[in-house]
Protein backbone atom coordinates (compact mmCIF):
# COMPACT_ATOMS: atom_id res chain seq x y z
CA UNK A 1 0.00 0.00 0.00
CA UNK A 2 1.79 3.36 -0.92
CA UNK A 3 2.37 6.15 1.57
CA UNK A 4 0.01 8.99 0.65
CA UNK A 5 2.51 12.18 0.09
CA UNK A 6 1.71 15.02 2.40
CA UNK A 7 -0.08 17.95 1.26
CA UNK A 8 1.40 21.17 1.67
CA UNK A 9 -1.10 23.33 3.39
CA UNK A 10 -0.84 27.01 3.46
CA UNK A 11 -0.64 28.61 6.45
CA UNK A 12 -3.25 31.04 7.61
CA UNK A 13 -2.61 34.68 8.01
CA UNK A 14 -3.49 35.66 11.61
CA UNK A 15 -7.24 37.65 11.99
CA UNK A 16 -6.99 41.60 12.04
CA UNK A 17 -8.51 42.87 15.12
CA UNK A 18 -11.33 45.25 15.00
CA UNK A 19 -8.82 48.16 15.08
CA UNK A 20 -6.65 46.77 12.40
CA UNK A 21 -9.79 46.17 9.79
CA UNK A 22 -10.79 49.26 10.63
CA UNK A 23 -7.10 50.86 9.73
CA UNK A 24 -7.23 48.46 6.96
CA UNK A 25 -10.79 50.15 5.59
CA UNK A 26 -9.51 53.71 6.61
CA UNK A 27 -7.11 53.12 4.40
CA UNK A 28 -8.80 52.08 1.11
CA UNK A 29 -11.38 55.25 1.90
CA UNK A 30 -8.90 57.23 1.86
CA UNK A 31 -7.77 56.07 -1.51
CA UNK A 32 -10.84 56.88 -3.09
CA UNK A 33 -11.76 59.31 -1.65
CA UNK A 34 -8.34 60.88 -3.33
CA UNK A 35 -9.50 59.36 -6.17
CA UNK A 36 -12.55 61.31 -6.84
CA UNK A 37 -11.06 64.43 -5.25
CA UNK A 38 -8.78 64.46 -8.47
CA UNK A 39 -11.17 63.86 -11.26
CA UNK A 40 -13.31 66.74 -9.52
CA UNK A 41 -10.27 68.74 -9.30
CA UNK A 42 -10.01 68.12 -13.53
CA UNK A 43 -13.56 68.46 -14.42
CA UNK A 44 -13.86 71.98 -11.65
CA UNK A 45 -10.30 73.19 -13.95
CA UNK A 46 -12.38 72.90 -17.51
CA UNK A 47 -15.17 74.41 -16.26
CA UNK A 48 -13.41 77.03 -14.98
CA UNK A 49 -11.23 77.45 -17.61
CA UNK A 50 -14.36 77.46 -19.83
CA UNK A 51 -15.57 80.67 -17.74
CA UNK A 52 -12.50 82.10 -18.36
CA UNK A 53 -12.55 82.19 -21.54
CA UNK A 54 -16.24 83.49 -22.27
CA UNK A 55 -15.39 85.95 -19.82
CA UNK A 56 -12.16 86.88 -22.40
CA UNK A 57 -14.30 86.60 -24.91
CA UNK A 58 -16.88 88.98 -23.94
CA UNK A 59 -14.83 91.60 -22.92
CA UNK A 60 -13.22 91.43 -26.53
CA UNK A 61 -16.72 91.78 -28.16
CA UNK A 62 -17.79 94.82 -25.86
CA UNK A 63 -14.87 96.48 -26.69
CA UNK A 64 -15.24 96.33 -29.99
CA UNK A 65 -18.83 97.28 -29.70
CA UNK A 66 -17.38 100.61 -27.78
CA UNK A 67 -14.58 101.24 -30.38
CA UNK A 68 -17.46 100.58 -33.11
CA UNK A 69 -20.44 101.90 -31.40
CA UNK A 70 -22.70 99.14 -32.87
CA UNK A 71 -25.49 98.01 -30.80
CA UNK A 72 -26.90 95.61 -33.70
CA UNK A 73 -29.82 93.03 -32.24
CA UNK A 74 -27.45 89.64 -33.62
CA UNK A 75 -25.03 91.36 -31.14
CA UNK A 76 -26.54 91.46 -28.52
CA UNK A 77 -28.57 88.65 -28.97
CA UNK A 78 -24.69 86.82 -28.34
CA UNK A 79 -24.09 88.80 -25.42
CA UNK A 80 -27.28 87.33 -24.00
CA UNK A 81 -26.48 84.03 -25.00
CA UNK A 82 -23.06 84.32 -23.22
CA UNK A 83 -24.24 85.55 -20.47
CA UNK A 84 -26.47 82.68 -19.89
CA UNK A 85 -23.56 80.21 -21.08
CA UNK A 86 -21.59 82.09 -17.81
CA UNK A 87 -24.24 81.69 -15.49
CA UNK A 88 -24.58 77.99 -16.66
CA UNK A 89 -20.96 77.40 -16.20
CA UNK A 90 -20.26 79.06 -12.78
CA UNK A 91 -23.52 76.64 -11.32
CA UNK A 92 -21.76 73.67 -12.81
CA UNK A 93 -18.38 74.68 -10.89
CA UNK A 94 -20.45 75.84 -7.50
CA UNK A 95 -21.68 72.05 -7.71
CA UNK A 96 -18.31 70.59 -8.02
CA UNK A 97 -16.99 72.60 -4.99
CA UNK A 98 -20.35 71.54 -3.23
CA UNK A 99 -18.94 67.67 -4.35
CA UNK A 100 -15.21 68.34 -2.78
CA UNK A 101 -16.50 70.12 0.10
CA UNK A 102 -18.35 66.55 0.85
CA UNK A 103 -15.44 64.58 -0.02
CA UNK A 104 -13.55 67.09 2.50
CA UNK A 105 -15.70 66.49 5.08
CA UNK A 106 -15.42 62.47 4.78
CA UNK A 107 -11.73 62.64 5.04
CA UNK A 108 -12.36 64.82 8.31
CA UNK A 109 -14.71 61.75 9.33
CA UNK A 110 -11.47 59.20 9.27
CA UNK A 111 -9.39 61.39 11.21
CA UNK A 112 -11.86 61.08 13.66
CA UNK A 113 -12.54 57.39 13.15
CA UNK A 114 -8.39 57.22 13.74
CA UNK A 115 -8.31 58.79 16.37
CA UNK A 116 -11.12 56.94 18.28
CA UNK A 117 -9.11 53.96 17.55
CA UNK A 118 -6.10 55.33 19.46
CA UNK A 119 -8.53 56.19 22.07
CA UNK A 120 -9.91 52.65 22.37
CA UNK A 121 -6.07 51.18 21.71
CA UNK A 122 -4.96 53.44 24.39
CA UNK A 123 -7.69 52.24 27.21
CA UNK A 124 -7.15 48.55 26.03
CA UNK A 125 -3.46 48.14 25.96
CA UNK A 126 -2.39 51.64 27.86
CA UNK A 127 0.46 52.73 25.77
CA UNK A 128 -0.77 53.56 21.99
CA UNK A 129 2.30 54.43 20.89
CA UNK A 130 3.83 51.21 20.95
CA UNK A 131 0.69 49.35 19.55
CA UNK A 132 1.85 47.83 16.42
CA UNK A 133 -1.33 46.19 13.98
CA UNK A 134 0.68 45.80 10.76
CA UNK A 135 3.91 45.86 9.89
CA UNK A 136 5.88 48.66 11.76
CA UNK A 137 3.46 51.78 11.98
CA UNK A 138 2.51 52.30 15.70
CA UNK A 139 -1.32 53.17 15.62
CA UNK A 140 -0.67 57.09 16.38
CA UNK A 141 1.27 57.36 13.04
CA UNK A 142 -1.88 56.73 11.13
CA UNK A 143 -3.81 58.94 12.71
CA UNK A 144 -0.92 61.81 12.09
CA UNK A 145 -0.96 60.70 8.56
CA UNK A 146 -4.46 60.81 8.35
CA UNK A 147 -4.88 64.30 9.98
CA UNK A 148 -2.26 65.78 8.01
CA UNK A 149 -3.28 64.34 4.71
CA UNK A 150 -7.51 66.03 6.32
CA UNK A 151 -5.71 69.30 6.91
CA UNK A 152 -4.07 69.91 3.51
CA UNK A 153 -7.38 69.16 1.76
CA UNK A 154 -9.40 71.56 3.89
CA UNK A 155 -6.91 74.05 3.45
CA UNK A 156 -7.43 73.10 -0.45
CA UNK A 157 -10.72 73.60 -0.48
CA UNK A 158 -10.94 76.42 1.62
CA UNK A 159 -8.71 78.44 -1.10
CA UNK A 160 -11.21 76.70 -4.02
CA UNK A 161 -14.16 78.18 -2.41
CA UNK A 162 -12.20 81.41 -2.68
CA UNK A 163 -11.26 81.26 -6.61
CA UNK A 164 -15.27 80.34 -7.47
CA UNK A 165 -16.12 83.58 -5.67
CA UNK A 166 -13.74 85.65 -7.24
CA UNK A 167 -13.72 83.83 -10.39
CA UNK A 168 -17.60 84.68 -10.91
CA UNK A 169 -17.00 88.54 -10.35
CA UNK A 170 -13.40 89.02 -11.44
CA UNK A 171 -12.95 90.92 -14.99
CA UNK A 172 -9.03 91.18 -14.60
CA UNK A 173 -7.33 88.96 -17.11
CA UNK A 174 -4.05 88.38 -15.23
CA UNK A 175 -5.81 87.52 -12.19
CA UNK A 176 -8.40 85.41 -13.51
CA UNK A 177 -5.20 83.47 -14.96
CA UNK A 178 -3.66 83.41 -11.57
CA UNK A 179 -6.89 81.89 -10.34
CA UNK A 180 -6.81 78.72 -12.86
CA UNK A 181 -3.46 78.13 -12.17
CA UNK A 182 -4.31 78.00 -8.47
CA UNK A 183 -7.04 75.61 -9.21
CA UNK A 184 -5.34 73.07 -11.51
CA UNK A 185 -1.83 72.78 -9.13
CA UNK A 186 -3.08 72.88 -5.79
CA UNK A 187 -0.84 74.41 -3.62
CA UNK A 188 -2.15 73.20 -0.53
CA UNK A 189 -1.54 69.81 -1.53
CA UNK A 190 1.95 69.08 -0.90
CA UNK A 191 3.78 66.26 -2.83
CA UNK A 192 4.65 64.31 -0.11
CA UNK A 193 0.59 63.15 0.20
CA UNK A 194 1.19 60.93 -2.73
CA UNK A 195 4.01 59.04 -0.45
CA UNK A 196 1.74 59.43 2.30
CA UNK A 197 -1.26 57.66 1.09
CA UNK A 198 1.48 54.49 -0.82
CA UNK A 199 2.53 53.98 2.48
CA UNK A 200 -0.36 53.41 4.48
CA UNK A 201 -1.73 51.01 1.88
CA UNK A 202 1.49 49.14 1.83
CA UNK A 203 1.50 49.08 5.85
CA UNK A 204 -2.00 48.12 5.87
CA UNK A 205 -1.08 45.46 3.30
CA UNK A 206 -3.47 46.94 0.21
CA UNK A 207 -0.17 47.65 -1.57
CA UNK A 208 2.57 44.51 -1.55
CA UNK A 209 5.60 44.87 0.50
Amino acid sequence: MEAKSPGFVTPKRPALSVSARKIKDNAADWHNLILKWDSLNDSGFNIANKIVNMKMNSQFRNGKLEIECDSSTAQSGSICSDNEELQQGCTELLHTLEKMEKIQMKMEKLSSTVKGICDLETYLHGSVHKTILFHTWPVTYFYEISLKMSEMYRQEWLLKETIVQELAHSTDQDLMMVYLSAWLHQPYLEDSIRVLLESMLLETGHRPL
